[in-house]
């Protein structure tokens, strides 16, 4: 159809351009590019569940596709800060009926930021965090990694990297994990701003235990969440929270072997970044839409590219939220993410639709 009026409007052209009689027209249709790669891309949610309601602050997801099965973890404690934090493992065959797979704890140990990744071996990974907190004032912090076969059987968290060093999520590839690890500022930083002073680096491991350092990232303004990605191509890429300053996000983009970076302002600030490519090129990003007041955080997710990010569809969602795992699977954008707008700081999984309009 669309072909056929393009026919139809430069036969027309023909008639009407000079006083020479038309000539046949004739249109190789193999030759026109019909590439949508930089057509804007619409968002629709589709659907929208609580799949996890307990009497805890449930909070700080990700979300996996493991061995045919889905796979939602977040971190369990009595707040958003302090306690004893304990990592919940949901599995479910359909994305619809969930139930606890595992539970992960530590005496004395607050677990949060609980990642997932799939090592060379086909080995479920989870990376997270554990702090030590009194009073709610933060003593100490070191990241841990654990491994499953099943997603129910895991073994105990293993401290990785040093005392003090965050490592946010990890990305393997080519058989390396990389992922971005922040640390706090040194005491006199922090006397007056607890955020002052972060500093972050690139870690690799080829085995998501023994983590080496790549190279420190010239971000500045305290950056600590970030999320790395890969292209078709092999370049690696970068959303990086920022917590001073003008406190916009940072994307970066770099080569092999990921030692020199490009940096690029992305228009907003995000709480728990993340985003996914896709097959075609095209790059998604989710996290929390951050405003002043309580109330006004929202969960977004948009399209984003190697200078910005967009909010192109903000989910039910309010106050202390978002930390979303991001899927693709069968045409849909599956997304989990945690909320309090009903109350209770509850786990929901959405499902978004996403559609072109070449004109």
């Amino acid at each position: 159809m669309f072909k056929s009026l393009i026919g139809l409007f430069l036969i027309c052209l023909t008639q009407f351009v000079g006083t020479a009689a038309p000539q046949p027209l004739s249109i190789n249709f193999d030759q026109i590019n019909f590439d949508q790669t930089n057509v804007p891309t619409t968002l629709q949610l589709v659907s929208v569940k609580k799949i996890w309601h307990g009497d805890k602050h449930n909070a700080f997801t990700d979300l996996i596709r493991y061995n045919d099965q889905w796979f939602c973890t977040f971190r369990e404690s009595a707040a958003h800060v302090g306690g004893n934090g304990k990592i919940r493992v949901l599995t479910s065959n359909d994305g619809y009926k969930w139930e606890s797979a595992a539970l992960l704890s530590e005496e004395g140990i607050d677990l949060r930021d609980p990642k997932f990744s799939i090592t060379p071996d086909q080995r479920l990974m989870l990376s997270l965090g554990g702090s030590v907190y009194e009073n709610k004032v933060l003593k100490e912090r070191q990241s841990r990694t654990a491994f499953s076969k099943d997603g129910k059987n895991w073994t105990t968290p293993q401290r990785i990297l040093e005392k003090g060093d965050w490592l946010w999520r990890v990305t393997w590839h080519k058989g390396t994990a990389y992922g971005i690890a922040y640390t706090s500022g040194k005491p006199d930083q922090t006397k007056t701003n607890r955020h002052a002073g972060m500093t972050i680096k690139l870690v690799a491991s080829d085995d998501g235990i023994n983590f080496h350092t790549v190279t420190k990232l010239a971000v500045t303004d305290s950056p600590n969440e970030s999320t790395v990605r890969f292209l078709e191509n092999g370049d690696c890429v970068a959303l990086v929270r920022r917590e001073l300053g003008d406190k916009e996000d940072w994307i970066g983009h770099s080569s092999a072997p990921y030692t020199d970076w490009q940096w690029h302002p992305a228009g907003m600030h995000i709480g728990g970044p993340n985003f996914i490519i896709l097959a075609n090129g095209k790059m998604l990003a989710a996290g929390r839409e951050m405003h002043p007041g309580k109330l006004a955080n929202k969960t977004f997710v948009g399209s984003m590219d190697l200078e910005s990010v967009h909010s192109d569809l903000v989910l039910p969602s309010g106050g202390d939220c978002s930390y979303p795992g991001m899927v693709w699977h069968k045409g849909l954008l599956w997304l989990s993410y945690y909320s309090s707008h009903e109350g209770a700081t509850d786990i929901y999984l959405a499902k978004i639709h996403l559609s072109k309009v070449r004109f």
